[in-house]
């Protein structure tokens, strides 16, 4: 009996080989096509070392944001996000209701 069940394992191995991948997986490699847009906005009223840290959390709460990048010294932030999620709107009034309020200035 197990002589028959290691013998049909073994048939059957190269034909699970060569099956198609599962609908689940296939459906993660068209999802991985996701389109992104890259927006520099001018943050204000960032003042010490914990106000970069707050922006970025608000902005990286905006669903669609992928990355935020903040430059203190240049009063900034680069944001990488799915504008079929999000918009240019969204993502400065997460930051301006944080109490810093951001204008994009490079698209």
């Amino acid at each position: 009996m197990i002589k028959t069940l290691i013998l049909s394992l073994a048939l059957a191995a190269p034909a699970l080989a060569a099956a198609p991948p599962p609908a689940s997986a296939a459906g993660l490699k068209a999802s991985a096509a996701v389109q992104t847009q890259r927006v520099k906005f001018a943050i204000e009223n960032m003042t010490c070392a914990t106000c970069p840290i707050t922006v970025k959390t608000a902005m990286k709460r905006v669903r669609g944001v992928q990355s935020v990048e903040i430059d203190f010294n240049q009063k900034t932030a680069i944001v990488l996000f799915d504008p079929s999620v999000a918009t240019v709107s969204d993502i400065a009034s997460a930051s301006t209701k944080a109490g810093y309020p951001a204008q994009a200035i490079e698209t």
